[in-house]
């Protein structure tokens, strides 16, 4: 079967991540062997190749009932298989949020998160930890029907009543016309058996690190927060597919308007089932027009350009490519739509992630810059002492030992200075780490659920909110006036010691906090636009405390943990440079002094002193021009990203 476009741009984007990760992989091994590495660049370095190894493209999907999401999925990544992955038929068929992605070193298998695990209030991304939590079926890859029956799993339902639907924190209602569980005449609703399902599967697509997302349903989004408020956000791509036979629902424009749209780059729309309006009674400009008319509603309704809305049919486009029928697999129109996933996904997530790696390949190559350039100022600065002594007499000699020694004695000094300002910079990391810490915040959390779980007003629960990320968003302001007081401290150390010693003049950057407190803003926003309007007679109190633990608590708690860990990498970055070049300066001036002894000493000659700085000079040269090739072909590998 012939490559699809999204199919050849990951194949390339799969290489691209190879061959980087092992040119790194190179140049740290190099620089160990050269005794150029530094714990500084070291950390960058294993950063770097940590994101090129673990890094993931999501792109989610997501649909009311019926409008064949399942069918689309196998149809633009599977359809290679030779038959569907995902179950797809009429009526509901995937009934909880779906994950296929692929993990080479663990077994091919479906893991299921029963239901049930909504009463505790943890978040799906916490269970992900717990592997005793979900029930796991193996897949057996080589056997259709096996692995059909076992992924069938997803699309399965229970009866409950009503009553154990609320408490799980779903929704029901009475009026069919409202989204939710509907109660029938015993009293008892139809909800899915599985809360999230994790699907590990064997596909180069998925092994090259796409990660895809199928959602259950329109109303799903609310019966699950961390769709809605963390994971679709995050996507990198967003398909969001219609129906061309029921057209644009109203509950559907409210799903892209407050959920999907944002900005409008890596969200496409799909209008699926066009296969619906095909009819051999009309002519083929006839059908056109009318396909093109569906297109021009839909992307009206949505506020898109039409050019972002493809007319497509899923199960004609699976069945053309699993037939080989080029004709029918044309005419369903997923070419179209596979060309701009390929051509909008791919690019953006290349450049993003070239752009991520290159910020911690600039400091790598400004460390080693740093390390080979100190040397060779130390080893030319030694070697213009040593000319000078041609032909001196003892004195001399005495005079410039004399010279290394008190050059020795001021660095000392200036040592002592630095180990004063090092007890100033902790006591200021520690105010830094007061004001993003974890366990002030989880008291804060317990606090906030106390409150709202004892309020009795709709008003009690905004204020509770609003209390909660005030706090956090004025402790991120307040990390930001820290951090500002270690860089002004830490400018005037690197400013002297380049005064009085000649080190690097190293302008340490700045710790900004603006993306963390732009993202809980952005939680704010949401969960008061939900709020919005809302009367606990109508929403049950429980489900609105869950939602907001399960959604926004958590994702805070998630930006902390994020906060404190760039904290710590910023902070030992502001200190290793000049770790760095205070040990090479000590390390130059014990050699020069040992250098001018020995030579006094007469154990050692000048000429025999000289020949040795030069072949070290020559050495550390060549060492310098072979770097300088190394970050050339980085860079270059960074420029290509496809």
């Amino acid at each position: 079967m012939t490559q699809t476009a999204i199919e050849q741009r990951f194949e390339a984007y799969g290489l691209w991540r190879r061959d980087l990760a092992q040119t790194l992989s190179d140049l740290r091994t190099w620089l160990a062997e050269n005794s150029l590495s530094q714990p500084q660049s070291d950390a960058h370095l294993e950063r770097m190749q940590t994101a090129l190894r673990d890094d993931r493209l999501y792109l989610a999907f997501v649909a009311e009932f019926s409008r064949g999401k399942s069918e689309l999925i196998n149809a633009i990544f599977f359809a290679g298989q030779g038959r569907r992955i995902l179950p797809s038929s009429a009526g509901r068929t995937t009934m909880c949020p779906t994950e296929l992605f692929y993990e080479a070193d663990k077994p091919a298998c479906i893991k299921l998160l029963p239901i049930e695990t909504r009463r505790n209030g943890a978040t799906v991304a916490e269970f992900k930890g717990f592997g005793d939590e979900w029930q796991t079926i193996a897949l057996d890859v080589d056997d259709p029907e096996a692995m059909a029956a076992a992924l069938a799993h997803i699309a399965e339902i229970k009866h409950v009543p009503a009553e154990e639907a609320r408490a799980l924190g779903l929704t029901v209602t009475d009026d069919i016309a409202k989204t939710g569980a509907a109660v029938d005449a015993e009293g008892e609703v139809e909800i899915p058996r599985w809360r999230y399902a994790l699907i590990n599967f064997p596909h180069p697509l998925l092994a090259d690190g796409l990660v895809i997302l199928d959602t259950p349903g329109l109303n799903a989004l609310g019966a699950e927060p961390e769709l809605t408020l963390n994971t679709l956000p995050n996507a990198h791509a967003i398909l969001f597919v219609l129906a061309a036979d029921t057209g644009v629902t109203q509950s559907e424009i409210s799903v892209w308007r407050d959920h999907v749209a944002g900005s409008h780059k890596g969200r496409l729309v799909v209008l699926n089932k066009v296969d619906g309006l095909w009819d051999d009674l009309k002519k083929t400009g006839e059908l056109e027009r009318e396909i093109a008319r569906q297109v021009n509603e839909t992307a009206r309704y949505l506020d898109v350009a039409a050019e972002r809305v493809y007319p497509v049919s899923a199960q004609k486009a699976l069945a053309g490519k699993v037939r080989g029928d080029r004709d029918l697999e044309e005419r369903s129109g997923i070419g179209a739509l596979e060309r701009a996933l390929a051509e909008e996904l791919l690019p953006g997530k290349g450049g993003l992630v070239a752009q991520t790696v290159g910020r911690d390949f600039d400091e790598v190559e400004a460390s080693v810059e740093r390390v080979i350039g100190q040397r060779l100022q130390g080893l030319r600065e030694h070697w213009g002492e040593l000319s000078g002594l041609n032909g001196k007499n003892m004195d001399v000699i005495e005079h410039m030992m004399t010279k290394v020694r008190a050059d020795k004695t001021d660095f000392d000094r200036s040592m002592q200075r630095f180990h004063a300002t090092r007890t100033i910079f902790a006591q200021q990391s520690a105010a830094l780490y007061a004001k993003i810490s974890l366990r002030q915040l989880d008291t804060l959390i317990a606090e906030t659920k106390k409150n709202m779980q004892t309020c009795l007003t709709t008003a009690g629960l905004k204020t509770a909110m609003q209390t909660f990320f005030g706090y956090a968003r004025s402790r991120m302001d307040e990390a930001a006036a820290d951090s500002q007081q270690i860089k002004t401290l830490m400018d005037g150390v690197y400013r002297k010691f380049q005064e009085e010693h000649g080190l690097a003049n190293i302008k340490p950057a700045a710790f900004s906090v603006m993306r963390y407190t732009r993202e809980i803003k952005r939680l704010q926003e949401k969960h008061e636009q939900f709020m919005r309007g809302l009367s606990l007679i109508m929403t049950e109190q429980k489900a609105v405390v869950r939602g907001f633990f399960e959604s926004a608590v958590s994702k805070v708690r998630a930006i902390y943990v994020s906060a404190n860990r760039d904290a710590d990498d910023w902070l030992r970055d502001m200190m290793a440079p000049m770790e760095s070049q205070v040990r090479e300066h000590q390390a130059q001036l014990r050699r020069r002094l040992e250098s001018i002894k020995r030579i006094h000493q007469a154990s050692d000659t000048l000429e025999a002193r000289m020949a040795e700085l030069k072949q070290v000079l020559e050495e550390i040269s060549d060492q310098h021009r072979a770097a300088h090739t190394a970050f050339r072909q980085i860079r270059a590998q960074l420029s290509a990203a496809p």
